[in-house]
């Protein structure tokens, strides 16, 4: 056995021989040295003529992708229903799809009789308007062209607050600019002011990369270059321009779910109850499941399915098809997706008692 004087220098000596092999192998090997981050921190001569941070790469990789979008049409006069004005309208887009579509921002093209997009390479064409979603403000475009520059839309990493992103667009017509920024915020809803929808089935992106007049219907993307989110509003305007860093985009993949069902249907059929709500703890005893919550209604639409089977405000919904209600999102999410025509059994409390309804989906209306 080896006393305690011997092991301590069997180790310096192995110690040793390990260093002089690393810096013979430096030696022989300098691509070793210029890869090494060790190596460059002890032994550089030249700190400050590391290459700096850049995400020309990201942008290389998406800006291509990204084009301009100018419309044109006729605004009636909300006072003069006889009189209209003509609309210029300047925004953005992202082509996803090698077949020609383009996804942008519903305001952009809102109400256009003449669409055009303009590549980065210089090549434009007239688009046609497959379809809108205010709800969402999204609408989806088509080009007829060959070798259009496709965004990529395969981003491995859940998006989270505090990652960077870059937002592509065009602001005031200046061409292409990037603005950069971190994701603040996921999941902002309640945003859309739209008088066409009864409902926000909105899922925004907030973060304080720049949007500005033009930027709306472009990308937004991660330091890979890969697409996280539409630009679409900014807060300044709610609120006298008085606010700073606060923009908002949609989020890729409600964004890119949206334009599926635009291409296929022309337009988005959602669900409907006829029913707001919140959320509301229920005690042990009238739990269905662990943990469930019920969701209070707080308003109902007196000809919306709800009303029809017999809801009352105050009632409180603790099954949904069957399923006990883990929040209002989901339950929201559930309905949008149910076909119009379908009937959808629920249980609710009134006044502590349980009593089973039974409601018909239609599909969304427009705000009557």
């Amino acid at each position: 056995m080896k006393t305690l004087p011997q092991t301590i220098s069997y180790i310096l000596n192995t110690l040793a021989i390990g260093i002089v092999l690393t810096f013979v192998a430096f030696a022989l090997f300098p691509d070793l040295r210029n890869n090494n981050l060790l190596w460059n921190k002890l032994f550089s001569q030249d700190q400050n003529n590391q290459r700096p941070i850049s995400y020309a790469k990201a942008v290389a990789k998406a800006a291509p992708a990204v084009v301009n979008i100018y419309s044109e049409g006729f605004q009636t006069n909300r006072f003069v229903n006889t009189a209209k004005r003509k609309v210029q309208r300047l925004g953005s887009g992202v082509i996803v799809s090698n077949k020609g579509f383009i996804l942008t921002a519903e305001h952009v093209v809102k109400n256009a009789e003449l669409i055009r997009v303009a590549l980065q390479d210089g090549r434009t064409f007239e688009a046609q308007l497959i379809g809108a979603d205010p709800a969402t403000d999204l609408a989806v475009l088509y080009v007829e062209a060959n070798n259009l520059p496709v965004i990529s839309t395969q981003n491995r990493y859940p998006i989270q607050p505090g990652d960077l992103v870059l937002a592509i667009g065009n602001p005031y017509n200046l061409g292409q600019t990037i603005t950069q920024g971190i994701i603040s915020a996921t999941g902002r809803s309640g945003l859309n002011s739209s008088p066409d929808i009864n409902l926000d089935y909105s899922n925004f992106i907030q973060m304080d990369a720049a949007i500005n007049d033009g930027n709306s219907g472009g990308a937004l993307v991660n330091s890979n270059g890969d697409l996280v989110g539409i630009s679409s509003a900014k807060l300044a305007n709610r609120l006298r321009n008085k606010a700073q860093g606060i923009f908002f985009a949609v989020d890729a993949k409600l964004a890119l779910e949206v334009m599926d069902k635009i291409i296929a249907d022309g337009r988005v059929v959602r669900g409907y109850l006829g029913i707001s709500g919140s959320n509301q703890q229920l005690s042990a005893s009238d739990k269905l499941a662990s943990n469930a919550i019920g969701i209070r209604v707080t308003d109902l639409d007196p000809i919306g399915p709800a009303a029809k089977a017999g809801m009352q405000v105050g009632d409180v919904i603790i099954q949904l098809a069957g399923q006990a209600i883990l929040n209002p999102a989901d339950a929201l999410q559930f309905i949008e997706e149910t076909k119009p025509g379908t009937q959808v059994p629920l249980v609710i409390l009134r006044k502590n008692v349980k009593l089973k309804v039974t409601a018909t989906v239609i599909e969304l209306p427009t705000k009557r």
